[in-house]
């Protein structure tokens, strides 16, 4: 496409679904904008299996962006990724895999790949599927134009993954970005749960436990957390910087 794109073309931009007769099309879109080629069934999948969020945007009837995500429980994510979701979420919970967003060059920076990931946020976010506690991709760590916009819309970097990627016979690596949603997290860390206890211990009155014990707590605590900051008055009060 060259015809020049005026800065209002977001308000032109429609959204709908992908359709099999759109196949040539994303096929030619794919191969301008990823190193990796995609088997014709893939194609097939994501134009007509309802397990895919597959969402084109358009401009005066032509595709000019997409997004591709895969809804999925997470007893179904690659092993790579089996840790995104805390161990405490049932193995039905579901996750969004996001195999594909792009937006054709002369388009970019309008806004669209936001529109984009938004709409998916909303189609997982609704009532039917609230269930759903995250969405995640893989990048290659060269790919910082990908990078950024990822980290500016709240995805934080997950996993490093070395040789991930198999582009024309050359192994790459890879990174993988989740974005946590309705209530979903990450396992916790040995830091997630002493910033627990201490604001548990926080919460507790010395008329509440036995003095005894409750000087034990503070103790062992500040053994744990020497940076802890402990008043009589106000209980315990800890800060961690990373």
């Amino acid at each position: 496409m060259t015809e020049e794109v005026p800065p209002t073309a977001l308000s032109e931009i429609y959204l709908r679904l992908l359709c099999h007769d759109d196949i040539g099309t994303v096929k030619q879109l794919c191969g301008d904008w990823f190193p990796i080629e995609y088997p014709d069934s893939w194609y097939q999948d994501i134009t007509s299996n309802q397990k895919f969020f597959s969402l084109a945007a358009t401009y005066r009837g032509t595709i000019v962006g997409m997004i591709v995500a895969e809804i999925k429980s997470r007893a179904k994510v690659h092993k790579e990724d089996g840790d995104i979701l805390a161990s405490g979420f049932p193995v039905d919970t579901q996750v969004a895999y996001i195999l594909s967003l792009g937006v054709v060059k002369e388009f970019r920076k309008h806004g669209i790949g936001s529109l984009l990931l938004e709409s998916l946020k909303d189609h997982i976010s609704t009532t039917a599927q609230d269930h759903c506690k995250a969405i995640y991709l893989h990048v290659l760590t060269t790919n910082n134009t990908a990078i950024h916009f990822y980290e500016n819309r709240d995805f934080k970097q997950h996993h490093y993954l070395p040789y991930y990627y198999s582009i024309r016979g050359v192994l790459k690596d890879g990174f993988t970005y989740v974005l946590y949603i309705n209530g979903g997290h990450p396992p916790w860390t040995i830091f997630d749960y002493l910033q627990h206890i201490g604001s548990t211990l926080a919460n507790l009155s010395p008329c509440t436990i036995p003095q005894r014990i409750y000087r034990q707590a503070q103790s062992i605590l500040c053994s744990l957390l020497p940076w802890s900051g402990i008043s009589a008055k106000s209980g315990i009060e800890y800060s961690r910087t990373m």
